[in-house]
């Protein structure tokens, strides 16, 4: 079982940053990806990013490249989500994501992290 503990959400105007944080709550038995996704009220859920184990690959989808940066302290097993240049339509619930602990590389599909965080509100006005 892995326990995700997020912080960093918070209200930004358009164009503004925020960085989010993301650590496990207790002790880890094996390393894992992680990820990023994100709810937008009336919308699915959508898959952002993704950083492997060793924080040496990352993934983006197109709606964040460029203006998302995911990243990890290795010492702390933390992962972060620096969010520049942020839009309205970034506005939504982030939920920090991990595979099961054993699997290094991440994934593409949202289904191969089962567990998450308890999600964080970031709000962009316009």
């Amino acid at each position: 079982q892995v326990e995700l503990v997020e912080s960093g959400g918070g209200l930004v105007q358009a164009g503004g940053s925020l960085r989010l944080s993301c650590a496990p709550a207790g002790r880890i038995s094996s390393g894992y990806a992680m990820g990023w996704v994100r709810q937008a009220p009336g919308k699915e859920r959508e898959f952002i990013t993704a950083i492997n184990w060793y924080g040496s690959d990352t993934y983006y989808t197109d709606s964040v490249k460029g203006r998302f940066t995911i990243s990890k302290d290795n010492v702390e097993n933390t992962v972060y989500l620096q969010m520049n240049s942020l839009k309205p339509e970034d506005t939504a619930v982030y939920y920090c994501v991990a595979r099961r602990p054993g699997w290094y590389s991440y994934s593409f599909y949202p289904t191969d992290y089962p567990y998450s965080g308890q999600g964080t509100q970031v709000t962009v006005s316009s």
